[in-house]
């Protein structure tokens, strides 16, 4: 069995900044979220034409832009134009995609935890996470508690762990190839990666402990109902990211129902 390494991240992870709460990754959805006490906020991160990373998890814009086409085919002048906020409410028109630095900066200043989802345009994956890998070296104190890349690309969490070896890596996995998860546990081992971040569904007993006595922790997405986190808690595992931010208080870690 392999030791657990300290694992300095809250259980509780503000999806995209406030769930469902406020447009998703924009700064007005992580400052909401930090007023609901969340410390620990998840966004998605992708390159813009001119190379600057920005927050948006679909690679097109309209579901939550009034733009039009693949996103990472503009560049961050034209993106930064963009109203990511009346999709959602008119509360939020005008809302701005941030850059990837400006909500790392804001995290810092805050004393925030950053996991970063690596989620690049199609055929950009190891730009992106090379690039996600050089922002944080550059920006982010050797002191301080590391931001977490995670990532469904493999190739991406690669090229951020050549980028920027000391950040911690999750794998993130929806569904099983086998059944059992032993391949995915094993390309996350080959990544060197701290965390495996499931579909909240596929985590039992045997799951948990497999993957905690190969030394990795264990995170689950996207949790919205008390039961499903209640089960999750009760199984040991170590991470929730949800979009109730109003459902669930981030210091709790009792019953829930």
């Amino acid at each position: 069995m392999t030791p657990l390494a300290p694992w300095p991240y809250p259980r509780w992870v503000a999806h995209r900044g406030a769930g469902k709460l406020a447009p998703e990754n924009t700064m007005s959805a992580f400052r909401l979220g930090a007023r609901h006490g969340y410390r620990f906020f998840e966004c998605d991160a992708k390159l813009s034409r001119d190379g600057v990373l920005f927050l948006m998890h679909d690679a097109t814009l309209e579901r939550t832009t009034n733009g039009r086409g693949i996103g990472g085919d503009l560049a961050m002048g034209e993106i930064a134009q963009l109203d990511a906020g009346s999709w959602h409410s008119r509360a939020y028109a005008g809302e701005q995609l941030p850059t990837l630095e400006a909500l790392a900066r804001w995290c810092l200043a805050n004393h925030l935890h950053l996991n970063v989802e690596i989620k690049p345009t199609p055929g950009q994956e190891e730009e992106t996470g090379r690039a996600c890998g050089e922002l944080m070296n550059r920006i982010w104190p050797q002191a301080a508690v590391p931001p977490l890349f995670t990532s469904f690309k493999p190739e991406a969490l690669k090229a951020a762990r050549d980028a920027a070896p000391h950040i911690p890596r999750g794998l993130l996995v929806d569904k099983f190839g086998d059944g059992t998860g032993d391949a995915e546990l094993k390309l996350a081992l080959d990544l060197g990666c701290s965390a495996l971040v499931l579909n909240h569904a596929l985590w039992n007993h045997a799951l948990v402990a497999k993957v905690h006595g190969a030394g990795l922790y264990c995170s689950s997405y996207t949790v919205n109902d008390p039961w499903a986190a209640q089960r999750l808690i009760a199984l040991g595992t170590d991470g929730i990211i949800t979009d109730r931010l109003d459902l669930f208080s981030p210091a709790q870690d009792g019953p829930l129902l």
